[in-house]
């Protein structure tokens, strides 16, 4: 009889086990949907609507048309592809090669390199703004500065369309270059420090060590951070905005700063258009960019 009542107990204890776990596991879900709702419902109103809300102002073909049709446009869009290919790529190569050097153990380039990310962490318009009172005409103490050594008056910088981008893509430069030389020295760091000592007692040169070593460890990273910066770059305003404005004769525009000209202009539907058109550039770097992340 005790074992009939032992086997009985046993027989049950599989049942009710299962069933209190899945209450369990049904309140924990439960519970875990709610809190979920909340970030969903921001991610719904300040991203999918703003976004939705953009590209239906933007559904008009006539807004293309009328975009098309500003000559400001086809300025922007040649400024936007130049400002790409050059400045992102000169800054990754700068990015690369100082990486190199702030990778060193030496107590005075860890000091150096406190010093080099203030450009970074510092907010953009305190600091693009002081480049641009520096390059005033009238009172900048560049101009000062040549006045008082040669008794010339200095030209005005921002006033040539092809001086005014030049110092914008150097703004920008200047300004994420610390971030970019960052992710590579910590590329860099990741690299056995065996593969270096062996290849020191092979005897190869320091340029053999980047080819054979470096590089390969450091190929997908950096043409992936590139890429990455391509994407940020196209909805970066500050380095142009703060800058030139847009000028001389919104000659220095590019797409981001395009829309805020539109805009001001109370064009929203053009502004809208003129991030669509963006969408071309936007979309290949990113399938490109999660096709490297997914080998």
């Amino acid at each position: 009889m005790n074992t009939t009542i032992v086997t009985t107990s046993a027989d049950a204890l599989p049942a009710s086990a299962p069933a209190a776990k899945r209450r369990a596991t049904s309140t924990w879900d439960f519970w875990g949907r709610v809190l979920v709702l909340p970030y969903l419902a921001v991610f719904a109103v300040f991203v999918l609507y703003p976004v939705g809300y953009g590209l239906w102002l933007a559904r008009h073909p006539t807004s293309y048309e009328h975009l098309f049709a500003d000559p400001i446009f086809f300025r922007t869009a040649i400024n936007t592809v130049v400002f790409l290919v050059v400045a992102i790529n000169l800054k990754m190569a700068v990015a690369l090669l100082l990486s190199g050097f702030f990778v060193q153990g030496r107590w005075w380039i860890r000091i150096l390199s406190a010093l080099f990310i203030l450009p970074w962490a510092v907010p953009s318009i305190p600091t693009i703004l002081s480049v641009r009172f520096m390059l005033n005409p009238e009172w900048g103490v560049i101009n000062s500065l040549i006045f008082r050594f040669t008794g010339l008056d200095g030209p005005n910088w921002l006033n040539d369309p092809t001086l005014a981008l030049s110092f914008s893509m150097l703004m920008h430069i200047w300004k994420s270059l610390p971030f970019w030389t960052l992710i590579l020295v910590a590329g860099r760091l990741a690299i056995p420090a065996e593969q270096y000592e062996a290849a020191a007692v092979d005897g190869a040169s320091t340029w053999q060590k980047f080819r054979f070593i470096t590089w390969p460890s450091m190929r997908t990273l950096y043409l992936t951070s590139t890429i990455l910066s391509m994407i940020w770059t196209l909805g970066d305003f500050n380095s142009v905005y703060l800058l030139t404005g847009g000028g001389p004769a919104d000659l220095t525009h590019v797409l981001a700063t395009l829309g805020i000209r539109y805009l001001r202009l109370d064009q929203v539907d053009l502004a809208m258009a003129a991030i669509v058109v963006a969408l071309p550039l936007v979309l290949p770097l990113v399938y490109f960019m999660m096709k490297r992340l997914s080998k």
